[in-house]
C-alpha cells in the first residue's frame, strides 16, 4: 500500500500537478478502508497524507495526468465543475479520450499531415496526437475566450512551443507553473479562434488541413447544422481540390441527436461510416459511455 501511495497521490508528477482535493480525499479514504479491513499494523504514511489533504482548501481548478504508451505524460489544468464560465469546454470528455486512443492505434492517418481539430476544448486529444502520432502540423481551434486561454496554457504546460503569431490575440493565464520546453519539436502547433458560423473564405484557405477531427461536438441540432456547413466549406475552398479526411467522435447521450446528425449529413450528400472500435484501452474513462467515431466522406 505504501508503494501504491507513492505511485499515485505521492508520485512526483501528481505532487507537482495535483488532482482535485475531493478526488485525493476520496482516494485516500478508500485506501485506508482497505488497509483497515486487514490485520496489518496501521501505516502512518496513509494517515499523514490524508491529514495533509484535509487541511487543503477546495479549488476551482485541478490537474489531471495521463500516461501515453511511450511513457510520456500529458498534464492538463481543468476546472473541477462540468459547467464553468458558461461553457462545458473547460473539462475533458470521454469522447476526447476515445478519439485519442483510436488515433494512437491508427497513427498513420496523422503522421506527416496537417491536422485541424474543431472544438479542441482544453487540448487533450491534440496534445496526445502531437506527442504520439508525429503530425506535420496541428491546428487547435475553439471559440470561447476562457477555453482558448486554458487550451493555450495546457499546450505550453506540456512542453510545446506555439507560433507567436497564432497566439498574439489569446491572453495566457499564469498558473505559477513553468513547463520544460521540448528540445526538439517536429510538429508546428497553432491555436486558432474559429467561429463556425462566421468563418471566412480566407480563414478556410489559410487552414488547408489534410485531416479534420472533433470530439463531443454533436450534442445540439443548431450546432450540428453549423458544423456541417463548416465541413462543406473546408471541402469547397481547397487549393488542391482534394477534400480532407474527417473523423468525428461523440458520446450518444440522446439517440434522436445522433439520428438528426446522420440525417442532416445525408441531406447534403456527405457520406458517413462507423469506424470499428479500437482494440486497446489506454486512458481511464467511463466504460458505460456509448461512444461512436464516424468517418465523414465530404
Amino acid at each position: 500500500l505504501v508503494d501504491l501511495l507513492f505511485q499515485t497521490i505521492l508520485h512526483p508528477l501528481c505532487v507537482q500537478y495535483p488532482a482535485s482535493v475531493k478526488y485525493r480525499r476520496c482516494f485516500l479514504t478508500e485506501l485506508i478502508k482497505k488497509h483497515e479491513s486487514t490485520t496489518a499494523e496501521p501505516l502512518d504514511e496513509l494517515y499523514d497524507t490524508l491529514a495533509d489533504i484535509l487541511n487543503k482548501e477546495e479549488s476551482t481548478h485541478c490537474y489531471k495526468n495521463y500516461l501515453l504508451p511511450t511513457g510520456e505524460s500529458i498534464t492538463l489544468s481543468e476546472d473541477v465543475a462540468i459547467v464553468s464560465q458558461g461553457t462545458t469546454g473547460l473539462v475533458t470528455w470521454d469522447a476526447a479520450l476515445h478519439l485519442a486512443e483510436w488515433a494512437i492505434e491508427n497513427s498513420a492517418v496523422f503522421t506527416n499531415r496537417t491536422v485541424l481539430e474543431l472544438g479542441s476544448g482544453i487540448g487533450f486529444t491534440g496534445i496526445a496526437i502531437s506527442k504520439a502520432c508525429n503530425p506535420k502540423a496541428y491546428i487547435f481551434s475553439d471559440y470561447h475566450p476562457s477555453v482558448l486561454k486554458q487550451l493555450t496554457e495546457n499546450i505550453c504546460l506540456n512542453g510545446f512551443v506555439l507560433d507567436p503569431e497564432t497566439t498574439k490575440h489569446i491572453e495566457m493565464q499564469s498558473q505559477g507553473q513553468k513547463a520544460e520546453v521540448m528540445n526538439y519539436q517536429k510538429t508546428k502547433l497553432t491555436v486558432a479562434e474559429l467561429d463556425w458560423g462566421a468563418v471566412t473564405e480566407k480563414q478556410v484557405v489559410d487552414l488547408q488541413p489534410d485531416v479534420v477531427i472533433a470530439a463531443d461536438v454533436v450534442y445540439d441540432p443548431e450546432i450540428t447544422l453549423t458544423l456541417i456547413g463548416l465541413l462543406q466549406k473546408l471541402s469547397t475552398w481547397r487549393v488542391d481540390g482534394k477534400p480532407p479526411e474527417v473523423y468525428i467522435a461523440f458520446t450518444v447521450r440522446n439517440p434522436s441527436t445522433d439520428h438528426h446528425f446522420k440525417a442532416e449529413l445525408d441531406k447534403v450528400g456527405i457520406g458517413w461510416q462507423i469506424i470499428p472500435a479500437h482494440r486497446n484501452s489506454i486512458f481511464l474513462c467511463d466504460l458505460q459511455s456509448n461512444i461512436t467515431i464516424l468517418q465523414l466522406l465530404i
